[in-house]
């Protein structure tokens, strides 16, 4: 026997009615509720724990069979199963709907609560998910999550095997939890925020101090095996056209040919030695003269350049120039692509690189930018590089139509800013792309 079965919804009263507590007309189960709900919201700053907890305490205090708590990811696009009574709870951060998809996707976006009594594959809002086997259930109730100014946090949804026609006390029970328990996930969420990136922190330093250590072995070995060899065989052919001057005009010549090659071979090795360390590029004709360098050294790779002649501060310029690379090194090993487009432009106080290819391109979640912290070890590096100067990183990418990957960095507001300047693109400078470009490729 469900759930429902054991107990009628006719205990779930509201408006809360006088000589009830929390809508429940027995003290004993509100006083259970309550003490479920601190018990839980106590245990510790984790979302997945709390969520299970308050899936099994409202199966529990509303007289259903199951419970799915969908909450807000930390990209506040969509909702991830993060609590649900078993057998579902093997799902947990496997389950995903983007905002506005399915019943609680819709109920995330209009902040108000939905019911559906009985064929709910005929209402337009509801979405199968094979895993969670809806057919099994045939009513269900979804209510949002709010927690004050904090806004929306996620979705309640309860579903019972027998028709039930939920009330507006039943909604009203739901929403009382759900505010009850939303301002403890909140925090849960925003400590999962912090744990994220101070991991991701600890991760770039140790990448920044073993590339750091690679490097100087690189350059010791560059300067050990080329500088410092050819300088001694330097020596070497500088005191044999010593000796045959006096005796040997031919060979004082010939040495000293051999000595001018290895002097403008040892110079090229230093100066390539001197840009792995710092573009040298930069500093003569600044970032857009630098992007514009870098295209012209990839001749197999078509590459239409937009580039605003601003400099930028020193560390903004070589995370810009190393992110530019990067991309254009991953676009000619992997994206197959005949055609790119590199724009640079400083707008509204926030400069904008964008980097957009005609190549291959790659499937992400669908109306979802990829994670760039989710790729390879380049990628990560771009988005790493971004966030160091105070940045992002955005990934669009599409199978087939080509991959954009935009990185903008806030500058500090200078004397000729004017905050009050129009946005031609039409949006917020930290949201749209002035360059106003095609973010499915150039083509």
């Amino acid at each position: 026997m469900s759930s429902f079965g054991r107990e009628p919804g006719h205990a779930l009263l509201g408006p809360f009615q006088e000589g009830t507590v929390l809508g429940l007309t027995s003290p004993e189960r509100a006083n259970a509720l309550l003490l479920g709900i601190i018990e839980a919201a106590s245990s510790g700053p984790h979302v997945e724990p709390l969520a299970a907890a308050v899936a099994r305490l409202i199966t529990d205090a509303t007289a259903t069979d199951v419970c799915f708590v969908h909450v807000l990811d930390d990209t506040e696009r969509s909702l991830t199963l993060a609590g649900a009574t078993p057998p579902f709870d093997q799902y947990v951060g496997e389950i995903q709907l983007p905002i506005g998809s399915g019943v609680a996707g819709w109920v995330a976006s209009h902040r108000e609560p939905a019911v559906i009594v009985e064929r709910k594959e005929e209402d337009p809002r509801y979405m199968p998910i094979p895993a969670l086997r809806g057919t099994d259930y045939t009513s269900m109730a979804s209510v949002p999550m709010e927690s004050g100014p904090s806004g929306l946090v996620g979705v309640l949804n309860v579903h019972t095997v027998r028709r039930r026609q939920f009330t507006d006390r039943d909604l009203q029970l739901l929403g009382v939890i759900g505010r009850l328990v939303a301002g403890a996930l909140h925090q849960a969420r925003v400590h999962r925020k912090l744990e994220a990136r101070e991991r991701a922190h600890e991760r770039f330093a140790e990448q920044v101090i073993g590339a750091q250590e690679a490097e100087r072995r690189r350059l010791a070995g560059d300067i050990h095996d080329g500088i410092s060899q050819r300088l001694v065989t330097l020596s070497y052919h500088l005191d044999a056209a010593g000796h045959a001057m006096t005796s040997d005009h031919e060979t004082a010549v010939e040495q000293l040919d051999l000595a001018r090659g290895l002097v403008n071979l040892t110079l090229d090795e230093a100066r390539a030695a001197i840009g792995g360390l710092r573009p040298p590029v930069l500093d003569d004709l600044g970032l857009a003269g630098g992007l514009a360098s870098l295209a012209r050294s990839i001749p197999q790779l078509e590459i239409e350049l937009e580039l605003d002649d601003e400099r930028l501060p020193e560390h903004v310029e070589i995370a810009l120039y190393r992110i530019a690379q990067e991309c254009l090194q991953n676009i000619t090993k992997h994206a197959q692509a005949t055609l790119a487009r590199l724009r640079f432009r400083v707008h509204r106080g926030t400069a904008w690189l964008e980097v957009i290819d005609d190549g291959v391109g790659f499937d992400v979640l669908p109306g979802q930018p990829a994670d760039p912290h989710s790729g390879g070890y380049g990628m990560q590096s771009m988005a790493e590089r971004a966030e160091l100067v105070g940045g992002r990183l955005r990934v669009i990418s599409r199978r087939g139509s080509g991959t954009t990957i935009i990185a903008t960095v806030p500058l500090a507001p200078s004397d000729g800013d004017d905050p009050a300047d129009s946005d031609p693109a039409g949006g917020d400078a930290a949201d749209s792309d002035p360059a106003g470009g095609d973010a499915a490729g150039p083509a």
